[in-house]
């Protein structure tokens, strides 16, 4: 998208897109912590100091988080056919396995084989928000990071590689928005979600972080400390739009199998039982969690509710009166900036409530070495550096 995306939301569509997009199949990796793994990952360490990254945030994304069961039920409602296989999920969502989470044994094994000895140290960081699966979450969660690079030491510059799983790369997203934006669009953005941090008659900040964000974006336009940051999402459904000018560079992970005949770029539709319990087709969560299935603040959070109301009326104002189901039906799972790995990661090994309908690949340590040199590769070679 292009600069001045001013919270503009990705259309919904089953044209075959204009952005990058590759179809990858890896090979067996390596076992984690053999020499061959520790070698190449150290390799991947390497690029990423000659690129200046700094650090590395891990975030998890809300369809593994606390609203899991009730987004499933949203997507259970919408595909009949399918609601056993997703009713079986919500029984099981919250006792979703580690695998499906970055944990801190995740974060340590990524930050030791990155740091051979002597090396200057990338620390590879959790980054937690909510994982509430609507607009206020999202939209919290960006404000979170925005608060957390803003604490950055302002005397030195900052690469920052952001690593986002689900819709926490929704939660990026809307950080580049903030970071990139004007000062209308910023000013419309906390004027919609003004109720959730303020009280609307007193008029009293009671959510000071949201505040102090808000004047830093609106006041100096800019972080505090130099911060360049860089993206990769992993099985994050469509959603919002890119603030070009916000970031370097963007790479998007999808777990996608193609059947004959199928288009590459489109998600099969509707979703048979079988294919969701087998993972057939790859990430059925990244495929079906699109505008829509959000889940509403209770209402007795009545503030939050409201700020959620009219973030909507802002974020999805480009869609218009688009009929839900016409969103699925179009299968949109390649977003229109960045470049997208369309990953075969093949038939999973266990059941459906740990593989999460294909959804819990992204975070499984197997495939830790493979998303980092594709990462390495994608945003830090000479050719990327040079597309850049």
């Amino acid at each position: 998208m292009p600069k001045g995306n001013r919270f503009r939301h990705q259309a919904y569509t089953d044209a075959p897109p204009e952005a990058p997009h590759h179809v990858l199949t890896p090979g067996t990796p390596p076992p984690v912590g053999s020499s061959e793994f520790r070698r190449r990952m150290e390799e991947v360490g390497a690029a990423l100091r000659a690129a200046g990254v700094t650090a590395v945030y891990l975030a998890d994304g809300s369809c593994v988080g606390p609203d899991a069961p009730r987004v499933l039920a949203r997507i259970a409602r919408a595909f009949p056919s399918a609601g056993p296989v997703f009713r079986r999920l919500i029984r099981r969502a919250g006792l979703a396995p580690k695998s499906v989470h970055y944990s801190e044994g995740y974060a340590r094994l990524f930050e030791s084989a990155l740091n051979p000895p002597g090396a200057p140290r990338i620390p590879v960081r959790l980054f937690e928000w909510s994982n509430e699966n609507h607009h206020l979450g999202r939209a919290d969660g960006a404000v979170r990071l925005i608060r957390r690079l803003a604490s950055l030491d302002p005397q030195r510059r900052h690469r920052v590689l952001l690593w986002g799983h689900g819709h926490a790369g929704n939660v990026f997203a809307l950080a580049t928005n903030l970071l990139g934006g004007d000062g209308d669009a910023i000013g419309r953005f906390f004027d919609a979600a003004d109720v959730y941090y303020r009280w609307p008659l007193a008029r009293c900040v009671d959510i000071p972080f949201w505040y102090r964000v808000r004047e830093l974006l609106l006041g100096r336009g800019r972080l505090p400390a130099d911060v360049k940051l860089d993206v990769a999402t992993f099985g994050t459904p469509v959603r919002y739009g890119w603030e070009s000018g916000a970031y370097g560079r963007l790479v998007h992970f999808v777990h996608r199998r193609v059947a004959e005949g199928q288009p590459l770029h489109q998600a099969p539709f509707p979703p048979e039982v079988d294919d969701v319990v087998e993972a057939v087709a790859g990430d059925y969560i990244q495929q079906l969690a699109v505008a829509g299935t959000n889940v509403r603040p209770a209402i007795a959070a009545w503030r939050a509710r409201l700020a959620d109301r009219r973030l909507g009326c802002l974020l999805e104002r480009d869609l218009g009166g688009q009929d839900p189901l016409d969103r699925f039906r179009a299968g949109t799972i390649i977003p229109e900036e960045g470049t997208t790995l369309l990953v075969d990661y093949g038939l999973p090994q266990d059941g459906l409530d740990e593989h999460h309908a294909g959804h819990a690949v992204y975070t499984r340590p197997q495939w830790l070495l493979f998303h980092a040199e594709e990462v390495a590769k994608q945003l830090y070679s000479a050719k990327a550096r040079q597309a850049a």
